[in-house]
């Protein structure tokens, strides 16, 4: 299986071809956009032996299709994408792991937003169900602007089974929810540690909590009941390495 060869967008463009030259096919840009915006991604490709082509904008909608590519287009060489076995990997290499887990997020957006919030706080690798959710998909790397190119992004075939076998490498499994759940705040984040989320509209599926150690919540005060998952995401994820900072 492979992750998609499309990135859109012009940071998302930049990043990969700084991130992984080899990998660049082909460039396309916007006939008639402003050069000197895009001088850089125009020589970050010549170095990657890749000329830039001059295309009309019916020609990058096509290519990005529901993707906003801001006038520029490049298509990479394919990789594997990262299964199970390569997130057991990833933990047993980790200090101290920290893996977020998504459980039927669809939103590319909300991937992208998540995966630029793991590379922020250092974290591990974000990991989703391969068939229950988004994938690295145009948007999702348009959203992440530069961070998918740079975190372990696994789709895995069971989300139980990659939870159970994260508990048997140490992994304390935490589920985000709001069912009798103890605060976020009030919850020991620091050593080996996935959090789980779900999706804002179902949450988290019945098989999914019960192979978590236990459950927190974010605390809400106002009206709504419920956050972005891409917010609720960056709030544990940073409360996470507040905690870890005060202990040391």
């Amino acid at each position: 299986m492979v992750v998609t060869d499309l990135v859109v967008g012009v940071h998302p463009v930049r990043h990969a071809l700084a991130a992984a030259p080899e990998r660049a096919l082909e460039l396309w840009l916007l006939d008639g956009a402003d050069r000197d915006a895009l001088a850089a991604i125009v020589a970050l490709a010549a170095a990657a032996g890749v000329s830039a082509q001059r295309v009309p904008r019916r020609t990058l909608d096509r290519l990005a299709g529901d993707g906003h590519h801001q006038g520029v287009v490049l298509r990479q060489r394919p990789v594997a994408a990262l299964e199970e076995a390569d997130l057991y990997a990833l933990v047993e290499a980790a200090d101290v792991p920290l893996v977020l887990m998504l459980d039927g997020v669809n939103d590319p957006h909300n991937i992208g937003a998540c995966l630029r919030t793991v590379n922020a706080v250092g974290a591990t690798a974000l990991v989703v169900p391969r068939h229950r959710g988004a994938g690295l998909t145009p948007a999702a790397r348009k959203a992440a602007s530069g961070a998918a190119e740079l975190t372990p992004f696994v789709q895995v075939s069971n989300l139980a089974r990659a939870l159970s076998g994260l508990a048997e490498r140490g992994i304390r499994r935490i589920a985000v929810s709001g069912e009798d759940a103890r605060s976020l705040y009030g919850t020991d984040l620091t050593g080996p540690l996935a959090l789980v989320l779900g999706a804002e509209d179902q949450g988290l599926r019945r098989l999914t909590r019960e192979h978590c150690d236990l459950a927190a919540a974010i605390p809400m005060l106002g009206a709504v009941e419920s956050l972005n998952v891409s917010v609720a995401a960056a709030v544990c994820l940073y409360e996470t390495l507040r905690q870890r900072a005060a202990a040391g």
